[in-house]
């Protein structure tokens, strides 16, 4: 059945049922969770929309795989911010995830053909066919991550600092044309925006520092062009202001943090399910299926804001009010029974695989979708590759989450390698 329908004619057909009853938060999305996935059960349990709160700000979740597709496809759901209530967005706090996020002017919030615009330049760059010639070059920087871990003294490793975070911030930086003489600087920044690292920093702080970076990074190029896309974009001159600044900063911080966290995830779980491992070492997985299992199973993104109703519509027989908002529950949808069945809160990359909501669906479905896969699928057969023996140093590793009310991974992924075997 649809999981979505009109609502104009729902006075007689009840659609109201569990408006009222939703009126108050019935869930708490909190950054500082010790489980995304216990809170997910919760969220599905409660149903296929949930009132929730999100950093103080009110919103409904779509909890379940066919909620959240017709969510993500919702003709009258829309990314731009002018169809939010003003009292919901005036709940919006400074320095929140939820601001960042909802307040960006790129085409991450763009709808139409302004959508069409933005995204434009975004697309010629991110296709299928460019970023497969891109793998030998990924192969040679992972190669080199190798090498480095090989190089580290005897003990315990963070996966996640050393290996899982270099790799596709260094793709991401050489893709968009960073000025050499800025990457060290770059670099620092974007290590607290992402959390990189076991000690909690001043993530606010940092991103203002890396906004004005971006503008200096434009303007330079401006008046001196070079290669990459930052520099493509300014001569392009498709993007004007704050769009260039916005984009420039969501496709960089997007373009890598995610697939951290996809490494980080996929190799937890691997070292979790050696045999597994076993088959992906012996040809008889393919990485492409671990890293499909990995953005099902424990998605890099959990909740994701937001969408907003352009007119009184139902979804699952709940009616969503114009103007109100809704987050998207990736991590909770990836664990759908409906749609997963018995092996929905196991990682089983040998089952087949019904598809994902991970990188999004319909119009606005990740741009670096094509990017991602090929990092991942290059960096962990790598990885594990090298270092076959390599296992989870405790029964703790991996197991501190990350604060963080959008990203869901591990603050720290600790590791013994054991002997390198290539």
């Amino acid at each position: 059945m649809d999981a979505t329908t009109g609502a104009d004619t729902g006075a007689d057909t009840g659609a109201d049922t569990g408006a009222d009853t939703g009126a108050g938060v019935e869930f708490v999305l909190d950054p500082a969770t010790l489980d995304v996935h216990a809170d997910c059960e919760r969220l599905r349990e409660l149903g296929p929309l949930v009132r929730v709160e999100m950093e103080g700000v009110r919103a409904w979740a779509a909890t379940r795989h066919a909620t959240l597709a017709a969510v993500l496809a919702h003709p009258d759901l829309s990314r731009d911010i002018a169809y939010w209530d003003p009292a919901g967005r005036a709940a919006v706090r400074d320095g929140t995830a939820v601001r960042r996020i909802t307040f960006d002017t790129s085409m991450l919030n763009a709808e139409g053909e302004e959508h069409r615009r933005l995204r434009g330049p975004m697309a010629r760059v991110f296709n299928a066919r460019r970023v497969e010639e891109l793998r030998p070059w990924v192969a040679r920087l992972a190669a080199e991550r190798v090498d480095h871990l090989a190089t580290l003294p005897p003990g315990p490793v963070d996966l996640r600092e050393e290996f899982a975070y270099p790799i596709p911030r260094d793709v991401i930086t050489e893709l968009m044309g960073i000025p050499p003489a800025m990457r060290a600087r770059v670099h620092e920044l974007t290590d607290v925006a992402a959390g990189v690292g076991d000690t909690p920093v001043d993530v606010t702080e940092a991103r203002k520092v890396l906004y004005g970076m971006v503008a200096e990074i434009i303007e330079g190029l401006r008046r001196t062009p070079g290669p990459g896309l930052i520099s493509a974009l300014v001569q392009e001159g498709e993007l004007t202001g704050k769009e260039l600044l916005d984009t420039v900063e969501l496709v960089f911080i997007a373009g890598h943090v995610t697939t951290v966290n996809l490494l980080t995830n996929g190799a937890r779980a691997l070292l979790r399910e050696p045999a597994q491992l076993a088959l992906a070492l012996g040809g008889e997985l393919a990485w492409s299926a671990v890293v499909e299992e990995t953005m099902r199973w424990d998605s890099p993104i959990a909740h994701f804001p937001m969408r907003y109703a352009v007119r009184d519509l139902e979804i699952e027989g709940v009616r969503v009010r114009k103007g109100e908002a809704v987050v998207a529950c990736f991590a909770s949808a990836g664990r759908d029974p409906e749609r997963y069945g018995a092996r929905a809160c196991r990682f089983d990359a040998v089952a087949e695989q019904p598809g994902h909501l991970s990188f999004g669906h319909g119009r606005h479905f990740c741009l670096g979708a094509p990017l991602a896969r090929l990092e991942g699928e290059v960096a962990l057969a790598a990885l594990f590759e090298a270092f076959p023996d390599m296992r989870l140093a405790g029964p703790d590793a991996g197991t501190r989450p990350l604060g963080s009310v959008l990203g869901n991974s591990t603050r720290s992924l600790p590791v013994l390698l054991g002997e390198r075997h290539n």
